[in-house]
């Protein structure tokens, strides 16, 4: 564990504290990607802004996401319901095995 000076002094020496490291969070990654100082941060956050602002604001391409999207969306219903189904399969394998056991 890493020590961490407490900055109270007990008969004249420094007392240190244990201190837990810490976990990492899913955005420590993201982190380390983006610069550190101000101004930087400040120029990834405008180009960002820029490039959503140009794809909301091109007809074109915002149809091009929607319909993306909606078809994403329909794949995914579709393999949640074909999934349903398989649990519903497995469910009455379970229950018919259970009942010619007894």
């Amino acid at each position: 564990m890493a020590k961490k000076k407490s900055g109270k002094k007990k008969n004249g020496k420094v007392r240190y504290v244990e201190v837990a490291p810490q976990k990492s969070t899913m955005l420590d990654g993201l982190r380390a990607v983006l610069p550190e100082t101000v101004s930087g941060q400040l120029l990834v956050g405008v180009l960002i802004g820029g490039a959503l602002t140009y794809a909301l604001s091109d007809e074109k391409l915002r149809e091009k996401i929607i319909r993306q999207g909606v078809q994403g969306f329909g794949s995914l219903a579709g393999a949640m319901a074909e999934l349903k189904e398989q649990i519903a399969d497995i469910q009455a394998e379970v229950a018919s095995g259970q009942s010619g056991d007894a």
